[in-house]
């Protein structure tokens, strides 16, 4: 037992204290438009939202404490493999998610109606616990290939960087539950699909505020010292979101989703290149302001609507404003 409190316990406060820094990374959740919209504007009728982002959060908060330390590191502390079993069936009890697990089981167990929830919580939470923990760029990311053209390496990496991002995986749900709808259901309304396409774009929206986010204060001066203009920068950035955008919101309603894009990318702009903020990987994009991501909203609202019910010629105003955009700010590059 002394033995249990020389080793052990100490290494369990330095797990509880890392483990803690990570998830004050999910605050950018409180500054994303996707959530602070839909609460404001769906308010309870958005549960169906907020069961998709909690969904999202849960796979990367679930992890195992113990799976992030560097398999290296954990090598060389002074841990028989006695103590290593032991670090394995403790460093669970460190994540609050398997107490909340916990008290889910005990309330299941006096509903035995509620017995299927917990079936689906007991299999969320293993697949995100047993799962290798991811903090770097998944393999799968280096098969996008490069598009043509002087530009295509620029795009290709900025493909990457919104796939590292929380922000695609919510509006990838989004547009695959939208498209199952629209066949399970063939007199699925076509207001239904405008609104299942918006909020695709909104789940983006945060992103198109911060498309420097993810880059380092290094990277920043490469682009300074590529012999390109700036705003062809900002447009390979544009063209791989609106890439993401338009492949999400292809089954459900295009015209809309790419108004919807280049309203928010001409509204995005300002933000990334004024107020650039750091954005950490695998975590939600945290936007501007609530009133910058307001009027972002409603543009992109006002966008996709207008291309849904009156004309598509809107995305001939919605071109030039996102060049123009782009051309303005990308001088600071």
């Amino acid at each position: 037992m002394a033995g249990l409190f020389k080793v052990i316990i100490p290494v369990l406060r330095a797990l509880a204290l890392a483990a803690k820094r990570e998830r004050q990374t999910f605050r950018s959740i409180a500054t994303n438009n996707f959530f602070l919209m839909s609460a404001l504007l769906l308010q309870k009728a958005g549960a169906f939202v907020y069961l998709v982002g909690a969904l999202v959060v849960l796979f990367p908060l679930s992890a195992d404490p113990l799976r992030k330390v560097p398999s290296e590191r954990l090598a060389l502390w002074p841990l028989s493999k006695p103590d290593l079993r032991k670090l394995r069936l403790l460093s669970p009890w460190i994540n609050p998610l398997t107490w909340l697990l916990l008290a889910l089981a005990a309330w299941c167990v006096k509903h035995t109606e509620s017995l299927s929830l917990l079936g689906v919580a007991i299999v969320l939470f293993a697949i995100g616990f047993f799962v290798p923990s991811v903090s770097g760029e998944p393999v799968f990311l280096r098969w996008i290939p490069a598009l043509p053209g002087a530009m295509g390496q620029l795009i290709r990496k900025s493909l990457r960087e919104m796939l590292l991002t929380l922000d695609f995986y919510v509006a990838l749900i989004l547009a695959v539950s939208g498209t199952i709808y629209r066949f399970v259901i063939p007199t699925l309304p076509d207001e239904a699909r405008m609104a299942m396409t918006l909020l695709t774009v909104l789940a983006l929206s945060s992103y198109a505020q911060c498309l420097f986010g993810l880059e380092s204060d290094s990277g920043l001066t490469r682009y300074r010292l590529m012999p390109i203009p700036g705003w062809q920068i900002v447009a390979a950035k544009d063209i791989a979101f609106l890439i993401v955008a338009g492949l999400l919101t292809l089954p459900l309603s295009p015209l809309t989703g790419l108004a919807a894009a280049l309203a928010t990318l001409a509204f995005g702009h300002a933000p990334s290149l004024n107020e650039r903020r750091e954005q950490t990987r695998w975590r939600f994009s945290s936007g501007a302001s609530v009133g910058s991501g307001f009027i972002m909203t409603v543009a992109m609202a006002g966008a996709g609507v207008t291309a849904f019910r009156i004309t598509p010629l809107i995305l001939i105003p919605c071109v030039l404003a996102c060049a123009a955009s782009a051309w303005w700010f990308g001088r600071k590059l």
